[in-house]
């Protein structure tokens, strides 16, 4: 009888790792495996949702996500490797691929670029660890590529997305007319910041949500089951969980939503959560939508029907502006930008923010909403929340991780930027141009939200005054130097030049009052 053989199984064919934010058949890592024989791995990890303490809203979305795409592979013939929550395997995702790797011993490990600095160190640790290669395939769903990116802002002394904007305009043709922007104007923001007025926002379709099919049904008993402390409802659950889904949550918004989406953008009005907004940030974020699609699917419905230019643009401008923008920042400034708090802040987050049971209408609208439906608009998560944020002094790391947290859409390569940097400046400004900060006259201005408030926004002392605006002349008097050096915050620097010393002492003590009963507000 010919020896036992010594040593380790010989490697099998490569597998592709899709992880929950990869759900497209256009994944470079699909690709590159099928065609040399391979296969497809999917891992549900609870330590995933457990990472930060996810919406149980955010984490059906992504587990019925992954279920149907996964449907939609062996549909189209390929095998898949699927290792459900449930799996008698150790939490955490990298306990899970190690066990799995072990087993099988896959020639390469294929995979996309993770949309997270945390979960490439991950992989590339227990690939390292078994003996067994990555192949780290480039992102393809983006229109920018992180290496072009970083040309683009080695070359720069300031980032800031108006310029790159501008440059992928140019690159792409998109609302260009030869060498000059469509229009005359590379944006219309100044036409895009109305508020709604007394009367409310004008009468539109509701926005299409989707009632959940078998698969997702199960998964939402699952996430009930499992995450039942998690904070978050799922009985509004209707998020699109497949591509053909996605599609047509694409057609709904650009036929219904998008004309009026421009004029009113920035606006809030209670109870009213989605307005004329496209809520298409999850699909785009799962990758069941692609951004160019997006764009052109806008760009078609203008040509056959004209929309006006500012809704057409202002939309353009966030995903070929601002979403490809982030994405860079992120890939360009980690790790660094996770840790980091220019202001030192260091407070803990109020317990309301898992609740909304808080007396400032503005904060307990927005936070009620994301915790009812795992979503906010920008303007209420910049404007509001993390504007609150900035002005109450709470620590970026804890903001951060509850923004990753609680927002269906939510994948850090796009959630920490826009917290850390732009709504909390904690990078100090590398690429926005000034904090964002405004007092309780900017939510009166943009919504309905201080009318019956306890709180007045014209109040900076006493027990009517809005936290907001105490907080915000409180940051004023903090940041005199600050706000007083840049050309865009010197105005606000001068109103607090105009207090005297006596009510500038008064000014922090009442702040300090508020402070330090943040979670009675």
């Amino acid at each position: 009888m010919p020896p036992a053989p010594s040593g380790p199984p010989p490697r099998s064919r490569p597998f592709a790792l899709v992880l929950g934010d990869q759900l497209s058949l256009d994944n470079p890592a699909i690709a590159e495996a099928l065609a040399h024989g391979g296969s497809v791995l999917m891992i549900e990890a609870p330590g995933e949702a457990r990472h930060v303490w996810s919406h149980k809203a955010r984490i059906a979305l992504f587990l019925a996500a992954m279920r149907r795409f996964a449907d939609t592979l062996r549909a189209n013939g390929v095998r898949v490797d699927y290792i459900d929550i449930d799996a008698p395997i150790a939490a955490p995702l990298a306990e899970r691929l190690r066990g799995w790797l072990a087993r099988h011993r896959p020639s390469a490990l294929v995979v996309c670029e993770p949309g997270e600095y945390r979960v490439r160190e991950t992989l590339e640790r227990v690939c390292r660890e078994t003996a067994t290669p990555l192949d780290v395939r480039p992102d393809t769903h983006f229109i920018v590529p992180t290496r072009t990116f970083s040309r683009w802002a080695g070359s720069r002394k300031q980032w800031r997305m108006e310029f790159f904007y501008r440059d992928q305009r140019r690159a792409t043709g998109i609302l260009m007319d030869g060498d000059e922007p469509v229009g005359g104007r590379w944006n219309f923001d100044s036409e895009n910041r109305k508020g709604f007025g007394s009367k409310g926002p004008a009468p539109r379709p509701a926005p299409v949500r989707f009632t959940p099919d078998p698969v997702t049904a199960e998964v939402i008993r699952t996430v009930g089951r499992l995450f039942a402390d998690h904070p978050g409802d799922l009985d509004t659950f209707g998020w699109p969980t497949t591509r053909e889904e996605a599609l047509r949550a694409l057609d709904d918004f650009v036929e219904h939503r998008l004309p009026g989406f421009g004029a009113h953008q920035d606006a809030m009005w209670g109870g009213d959560p989605f307005l004329s907004h496209s809520l298409l940030s999850p699909a785009l974020n799962l990758k069941l939508l692609a951004p160019r699609e997006v764009i052109d699917r806008a760009l078609e419905r203008h040509a056959a029907e004209p929309v006006p230019l500012a809704s057409l643009e202002g939309f353009v401008r966030q995903i070929l502006g601002w979403r490809e923008f982030v994405r860079g920042i992120y890939w360009h400034t980690m790790p660094g930008l996770a840790t980091a708090n220019h202001f030192g802040h260091a407070r803990e987050l109020p317990g309301w923010f898992w609740t909304g049971a808080t007396a400032m209408n503005c904060l307990r609208d927005a936070v009620g909403q994301t915790l009812r439906y795992g979503y906010a608009h920008h303007i209420q998560r910049l404007m509001v929340i993390g504007n609150f944020a900035l002005l109450a002094g709470l620590a970026p790391s804890a903001v951060s991780d509850w923004f990753l947290a609680v927002y269906v859409d939510a994948v850090e390569w796009v959630e920490l930027p826009n917290t850390a940097g732009m709504a909390l400046y904690a990078d100090g400004g590398r690429f926005t141009s000034k904090p964002y900060v405004a007092s309780g006259a900017y939510v009166d201005r943009m919504s309905n939200h201080c009318r019956g408030c306890r709180y007045s926004p014209r109040e900076r002392s006493g027990e009517r005054a809005c936290p907001i605006t105490l907080l915000y002349w409180n940051f004023l008097d903090a940041n005199e130097r600050l706000l007083s050096s840049n050309p865009r915050t010197a105005l606000m620097a001068r109103n607090i030049v105009r207090l005297g010393d006596s009510d500038r002492r008064s000014l922090r003590r009442e702040a300090g009052r508020v402070l330090s009963t943040l979670d009675r507000q």
